[in-house]
């Protein structure tokens, strides 16, 4: 008796506990106002090739919108679409299924989904009515030519909708490249960041989502992933209601703190090796990064009509061994980076860089990197409370040989609230 009556008590408590917080300006893997896929790669000619997978959950009983945004791998925006999640839902997104097939996620809130088939609503879940979902909800199949504008967009080729421009980086292997934002919205809105009325109708502060990722390669028996980027939102903390602070989405707010999302870090630690077990596939960090700029799309190819801010540079990285040997390299700064002969791992706003390869050389086999990403991006507007800091977000991702893969996230050495700005 005694244990039963415990065991009722308990399921109470849990049943009344709200979502998991944290700490502003420290990211945790808690229920937050917006999640980033900081790297996506979708192989488009083989279909049991590398391909990634997110999921997005709902950490609350409350039923809540979230706009998902697919960008290339140079910030610029190609795709976006809503997700209804009734309580406690979770939704999985395979890219693969997007791009290639055009299959969008099927959902609807409660006025389009009357008979409650397509998002069915569990006994302790709120189904609602999205009155501005009507139309949109649930989606349709993409039709061909926008497959063919994301193929061609996120393999650095012209599109015929950016009027035959480009807005990636072309690496001539048909592998599609970006990341991906997902914010809680009040709307089915198609606006995105950067377009007037997201920040002021659009978009929540609602900590409620949460999720992880899978970078999965059936055809040479790879898989890893992590958990999503966790950006928490606070309408009440200084740093993230502040005009002049860094936040997730100044550059799209004028650095005025409207977003209310706190940043992301700016300096990491991690490990690498490509010796013993991970001989021949190696370490490769995936990496994202803030060009602080409204990217639009620009004339072909990259390399030519390529961003104002390209290439991204570093304050520096410091590369040690197991005998506290150390190996530095440093770019100047500032974005863009002069054409010198300096090693610029890390160049875009999203990108797998081999470690140990032509762009990133490293002396030792195995060791630990100290990675500082802050930058000022010259000519664009940088946040004023420190121009010089550049939030990021780095994961290692260790392959051996077809055996098995791993991935995890970088150490966070700081946060761009506060940045350091130091190199061993």
């Amino acid at each position: 008796m005694r244990r039963t009556v415990l065991l009722l008590a308990v399921s109470a408590l849990l049943s009344s506990v709200p979502p998991a917080s944290a700490v502003i300006c420290t990211i945790d893997a808690v229920p937050a106002a917006t999640l980033l896929l900081p790297y996506f790669e979708v192989d488009l000619d083989n279909p049991n090739g590398l391909t990634t997978l997110f999921s997005i959950n709902n950490a609350s009983a409350t039923a809540v919108l979230a706009h998902v945004a697919i960008w290339s791998d140079l910030s610029v925006p190609v795709l976006d679409f809503n997700v209804y999640l009734t309580g406690y839902d979770v939704q999985t997104i395979n890219l693969r299924d997007v791009l290639v097939n055009g299959d969008v996620p099927q959902t609807a809130s409660a006025g389009q989904d009357v008979t409650d088939r397509i998002s069915p609503k569990g006994k302790k879940s709120q189904d609602v009515n999205f009155a501005s979902c009507l139309g949109q909800l649930p989606l349709p199949p993409l039709p061909a030519a926008f497959l063919d504008h994301l193929r061609q967009s996120l393999t650095g080729k012209g599109s015929s909708l950016f009027g035959g421009q480009c807005v990636g980086r072309s690496y001539g292997d048909n592998i599609a490249r970006g990341y991906v934002t997902v914010d809680t919205v009040s709307n089915c809105t198609l606006r995105l960041p950067g377009d007037p009325g997201y920040f002021t109708t659009d978009i929540t502060f609602q900590n409620v989502l949460w999720g992880d990722y899978f970078y999965v390669d059936s055809a040479r028996n790879f898989a890893s992933g992590d958990t999503l980027v966790h950006v928490e939102a606070s309408l009440t903390n200084p740093a993230t209601t502040t005009a002049g602070r860094y936040t997730f989405y100044g550059r799209y707010v004028g650095w005025n703190a409207s977003d209310h999302r706190e940043p992301l870090p700016t300096t990491f630690a991690s490990r690498y090796s490509f010796d013993n077990a991970f001989q021949g596939n190696g370490s490769s960090l995936l990496v994202w990064r803030d060009s602080k700029t409204i990217q639009s799309s620009f004339t072909c190819p990259a390399t030519i009509g390529r961003p104002s801010w390209f290439p991204l540079s570093t304050e520096g990285v410091a590369i040690f061994d197991e005998q506290e040997l150390t190996s530095t390299f440093t770019g100047f700064p500032f974005s863009p980076q002069p054409p010198v002969d300096s090693v610029i791992p890390f160049p875009a706003e999203a990108q797998r860089t081999r470690i140990g390869g032509p762009d990133f050389p490293v002396p030792f086999a195995f060791g630990w990197l100290y990675l500082d990403l802050n930058t000022t991006v010259t000519g664009n507007p940088n946040p004023p409370s420190d121009p010089a800091a550049a939030q990021a977000w780095v994961t290692l991702n260790m392959d051996s040989s077809g055996h098995f893969s791993v991935g995890f996230s970088a150490i966070q050495l700081d946060s761009a609230c506060a940045a350091q700005h130091f190199t061993p």
